[in-house]
Order: structure tokens, then sequence, then C-alpha cells
């Protein structure tokens, strides 16, 4: 195997319990995102226009439909002779069988697969956050500052710090400190999940911290403080463009809202640091005569007869005439019926929309029984994937409607798709 300067290793097996049923059976880095792409194309889009060939993508919960999506990683150009896009899941050794562990813990697992491209420096990056970096540049950041490890950093309002790690450094942006969601912050540079390691140090560094029996082997939890505590060289690489964790429903929402009110953010259009993604062959949308549309993304295999307003439609959308669509994400395959009303909803894949269905925050009479405050916020809905909701149900606002587990009026399981 020739030898790789770098290997980037993605994160892309957390279960992503807070997207509710919208990962109930599908990996989240694989859950549709911004009409014609997957949340995966992100990280691995960034590798190749980066010119990262050698890349491991480390899968575990639900990873089928994921692993189907990336295949031999072609759509994005990273089907090498040497190097390319790999599924890296758990695997049973001689001695023993585990789950991944923890972030730190997946990437010990498959240091062998690490070794044979006897790299300089890995890169360790999350499956499910929406950005575009270059990631030559943090490894030449790297490089140039003589660093065990760097971490990308962005900064963020002080009222979220408690919601990430957070890092002081000096005014050479050497880190100092680091502190996981801190009750009160010092500083609001919030770590992105991106690290850059001298590979000699991460797999000391790894190897010690499978030996500690009381680490959660998480990188940020142990491995980071570990290294800090060894006084170890780290630095913070500072990062200025668009970056959203997709973990919730409300963050899923927002990012997907933000191509339709700051395209110029992600930029999505830059033919210079593209997208990539992996569709199906699907003819052109069409807008019947009727239609109406208002700052809305489609894409291909699209059919709109209704009113769609400030939506993203993935491929194989129908909105029936008649149909309303508000502040909504529909994803690949959706049906809505005639005279439906969707106001703020996410909707899974292949799932049919009955006739003059009601979703949203004016309904004032819809059923009770589905609202979640634990996962849904913001008076977003969520419908699963592979349901029909039959024809005049209504649905209060932060319903998350998931299979029946008994026969009901109001929802059942697709039996045509």
């Amino acid at each position: 195997m020739n030898r790789q300067r770098v290997v980037a290793m993605i994160l892309a097996g957390g279960q992503g319990s807070r997207l509710g049923v919208l990962t109930e059976s599908v990996a989240k880095p694989a859950v549709p995102f911004g009409s014609r792409y997957r949340i995966i194309d992100f990280p691995l889009s960034n590798c190749t226009n980066s010119g990262i060939e050698a890349v491991g993508v480390l899968t575990q919960y639900q990873p089928l439909e994921l692993n189907a999506y990336i295949g031999n990683g072609h759509s994005w150009d990273l089907d090498r002779n040497n190097g390319g896009a790999f599924i890296l899941p758990p695997y049973q050794s001689s001695g023993r069988s585990d789950w991944y562990k923890g972030t730190a813990n997946a990437i010990y697992q498959n240091m062998p697969f690490i070794e044979q491209y006897r790299p300089e420096y890995v890169l360790i990056l999350s499956g499910d956050h929406i950005y575009k970096m270059n990631y030559g540049k943090m490894v030449d950041f790297h490089e140039e500052n003589n660093a065990d490890a760097t971490i990308a950093v962005l900064e963020v309002p002080w009222e979220e710090t408690h919601r990430f790690g957070i890092m002081n450094t000096d005014e050479n942006h050497v880190i100092t400190d680091f502190v996981e969601k801190p009750a009160k912050a010092e500083s609001n540079l919030a770590s992105m999940g991106v690290y850059c390691f001298t590979w000699d140090v991460l797999r000391e560094a790894l190897i010690d911290d499978e030996e500690d029996k009381k680490s959660s082997n998480d990188f940020g939890k142990n491995v980071i403080p570990a290294m800090l505590a060894a006084k170890k060289r780290l630095m913070a690489y500072r990062f200025a463009g668009y970056w959203k964790d997709v973990g919730t429903i409300s963050s899923l929402w927002e990012s997907n809202m933000d191509l339709l009110d700051s395209p110029d953010q992600i930029d999505l259009h830059d033919a210079s640091w593209r997208i990539y993604s992996r569709n199906p062959i699907r003819p052109s949308h069409y807008i019947g005569e009727k239609a109406v549309l208002d700052r809305v993304a489609l894409t291909d295999g699209d059919e709109v007869y209704g009113t769609v307003v400030h939506s993203v439609l993935s491929h194989s959308v129908v909105v029936e005439e008649g149909a309303t669509v508000t502040d909504s994400i529909l994803m690949p395959g959706v049906i809505v019926g005639k005279g439906a009303k969707l106001d703020r909803c996410i909707i899974g894949i292949d799932t049919k929309i009955g006739a003059r269905v009601q979703i949203g925050p004016d309904v004032k009479d819809g059923m009770e029984d589905y609202v979640n405050k634990k996962y849904c916020a913001d008076n977003i809905s969520v419908i699963q994937e592979g349901l029909e909701i039959k024809a005049g149900t209504k649905f209060a606002a932060q319903s998350m409607i998931t299979r029946p587990k008994t026969k009901n009026d109001y929802v059942s399981v697709r039996d045509d798709i």
C-alpha cells in the first residue's frame, strides 16, 4: 500500500437519537439534506476537494443505507487504486468482538487500517455536520506550528457555550485549557469536532486511553484533556465559514432553511468547492399550471401542482393540486395529497400525506397524542418514513408521528413501496 501523507477518519456511527424517528432505521449521516444531498456528503466532499485520497468511514448504528449510499466512493471521486473510501464497521478479531465504545475507541480499533498508509497526519472528522472546509490548510497550519494536535474552532454566541467543548488559548493560538460543556465559559471558541493529529502522537495517546479502564474512550472527554495534561502541543485552528451540527430536529430544520434564507453562507453553487452526492436517475422536475412556488429548493423527479412556500423538496416528491406546504422539508418520495396543509414539518422518506391532512401551529383542534416535547421544538413536527397519514387527519404542532403499534384510523405503514 502506497504511503499517504494524510488519512481521514469520518465518525459516522452515532445513533442520532435526538433526531427521533428520522434515525430510527437509518444512521444520522445518511439523513437527506438540502434537496439533493445526504449529511455525509459534506465531509466526504471536503476530503475530495482537499486532496485527501484515503478515507475511512466508521459506521455502527443502522449502517445499511449509509453503506449502500457510499458504495465504493465513486460519487465523490474516492474510488482510487491507491486509497479510496472504505466502510469500517466494528469487527471481530481473534481475541474479541467489540462495538465502538466511544470516538477514541473507534479509531483505536481501526489503527491497522491507518497503519497500512504510514501517514504523517490523521484527520478525525464528524459525519453529521454541514460545512465546507479545506482540510489541507488545517494540516499545513498543524505542520507549520509543529503541533501534536490541532482542533478546528469557531466563535459561538456566549449564551450557547454550554453546548460545546470550549478552548482557552494564548495569543499564539496554543490551547491552554479545554472544558467540555462548561456552565460558565471563559472563551467562546468552540470545538467543531474536527481534529488533526500527528499520527505517532495519536497512536500513543489511543493506546494509553485504551489501557485506562476508567476512560469513556472519547476524544473530548478523555484524549484531549490527557494530551493537555501531558504537556503536548495543542493548537486551535480558527474557522470562519458556515458550520452547523445538525444533531437535533431544530438544527436540522434551521440548516435546511438557511439554504433558502442565506444561500451565500454555504454557497452550494461554488464551482471551486462542489458538494458531491449520489442521486438516482429521475426525470426533470415538473411545475403544474396552477402551481405556486416561493423560495423553494427542488430537484429531479419532483412534481408540484399545489402551493409550496419556503420549503426544501428532495427528489421524487409530489405535491398535489390544492395542497399547501410551508416552511417544511419533504424527503425523497413524499406524496402530499390534495387539499393537505403542512406547516413547519419534516416528512420522512416515502411517506404519503392523505388529502386534507393538516399539521402545523395553526391547527387548533389537532390530536395531542403525538406531541413530543422531548425532541420536537419550535413548533416543528416530524413524520417517520414509509407511513400513510389518513385523509382528513389533523395533528397539533410539535407532533412526532411513528409507526403505530396497533391498528388505528390515523396512521398506517405504506404497503405499496
